[in-house]
């Protein structure tokens, strides 16, 4: 049997609490009244506690896994676990901008890899000093991001069919790019201090610091902005609950790993990038035309919102962050080779970093999402890669689990959007 719901002026979704659904049937229609209570906390979990969920089930994984392992809880583990999570969390990063949007980039593991093994030619072959290739490969990525996003809205090609076909191109010319030994070691070439570089004592405490003052800047913004719109809106829930979450977890985490050898610089890095997205995304017109996009792009169009060039600049960004994961990678691995970015076909790198951006609490249907979902998804699968390998638990099972994880999230993300009203898209 075929069912249509729809609202009270014929809109497709579920209306005001007070308000009946609509359900169109072939031998009628039939009236049954939203709950009121299901449905406010739907629209709680849509926008305020949108992190919650994610934050419950990191905590669980946490103590699961410290159950399992001695090991897991120890500083070494922890520092290993945040470096590891800075590259998928990189990507996801990027990835948000372009899912706000209600769009989906395959090509995002494919141009962490080119881009670093570009950079690495550059650093080996042709002599160029660390830093400039480092700007050339995210300036590159940042390139083929704008270019496919112009193609998809020039020719009107859905972005999934684009950057899956770019996907295997870039693929094509990793190998090319790759000497015949299929590897560039960055040994002495000053890029592995990239990830071997740790910031202890004073300066890691100062860090924090400006972590924890940055969070309650954009809080108090957000805060009063709600109020100044006549939002209703809580000092409690919106600014003194997570500050104080960032300044004792923060705390927490720079006090274990000053025991061991510090706060990695690609922890610090990535944390800077999410402050940067926090801003673009909460306190610019660009991130209010990013979320005015993914939420209903004929009304935006309609508005005068060059849809088109937000799209661009969002596939921009992507690129960008992409490449600089590949960078971080390769700095990490201390060197490039064919399983760079991935492998070919994008690997796990590419699930993983989609699914990081999902599970922390992004919209696949575009118009929802925090530039922190990119942090909270990265965590949840770094959390389940590290505690299942010191299991000892084969990859395929971490796929398996990865996956699941990944349905779990698309199917709440699914059941929010239609109980609290889809947008027309």
């Amino acid at each position: 049997m075929n069912a249509h719901i729809t609202g009270p002026a014929g809109t497709t979704g579920v209306g005001d609490p007070e308000t009946d659904i609509a359900i169109e049937t072939p031998s009628g229609t039939i009236q049954t009244p939203t709950p009121p209570g299901r449905r406010q906390m739907l629209t709680a979990l849509a926008t305020d506690f949108r992190a919650l969920p994610v934050l419950v089930a990191l905590l669980a994984l946490v103590i699961f896994f410290s159950t399992q392992s001695d090991v897991f809880l120890s500083s070494r583990n922890i520092s290993n676990l945040l470096v590891q999570t800075v590259v998928t969390g990189t990507i996801a990063l990027g990835l948000v901008f372009i899912l706000l949007v209600a769009e989906i980039d395959l090509s995002v593991a494919a141009i962490s890899g080119v881009t670093s093994v570009l950079m690495a030619k550059l650093v080996v072959e042709s002599g160029l000093p660390g830093w400039l290739a480092i700007v050339s490969a995210i300036s590159v990525g940042v390139l083929i991001g704008i270019l496919t996003a112009t193609w998809a809205t020039r020719f009107l090609v859905p972005t999934f069919v684009v950057t899956l076909g770019l996907g295997l191109v870039l693929n094509g010319i990793q190998l090319a790019l790759l000497p015949e030994s299929g590897r560039y070691s960055l040994l002495g070439t000053g890029i592995e201090d990239i990830a071997g570089t740790y910031l202890t004592g004073i300066w890691s405490w100062g860090f924090l610091l400006v972590a924890v003052v940055a969070v309650a800047v954009l809080a108090l913004s957000r805060y009063r902005r709600n109020r100044a719109f006549g939002i209703d809106t809580s000092l409690v829930r919106v600014v003194v609950l997570p500050v104080a979450a960032m300044t004792i977890i923060g705390g927490i985490l720079v006090l274990a790993l000053n025991s061991s050898q510090g706060v990695p610089l690609p922890v610090v890095i990535f944390m800077v990038l999410l402050g940067l997205a926090g801003y673009l995304l909460s306190e610019t017109r660009f991130g209010l035309h990013l979320y005015a996009v993914g939420g209903n792009v004929d009304a935006a169009a309609r508005s005068g919102i060059s849809v088109g060039r937000i799209k661009v600049i969002a596939f921009g960004i992507s690129g960008g962050l992409a490449a600089l994961a590949g960078v971080i990678a390769a700095s990490r691995l201390l060197g490039v080779s064919v399983a760079s970015g991935g492998g070919i076909g994008g690997g796990a790198l590419l699930l993983n970093s989609i699914a990081a951006a999902v599970i922390g609490g992004v919209s696949l249907f575009g118009g929802r999402g925090r530039a922190s979902s990119a942090l909270l998804g990265a965590l949840v699968i770094g959390t389940v890669s590290n505690g299942l390998n010191l299991m000892g638990v084969e990859t395929q099972v971490q796929l398996v689990v990865t996956g699941v994880l990944l349905v779990l999230a698309v199917t709440l993300d699914r059941t929010i959007e239609r109980a609290t009203g889809p947008t027309t898209k």
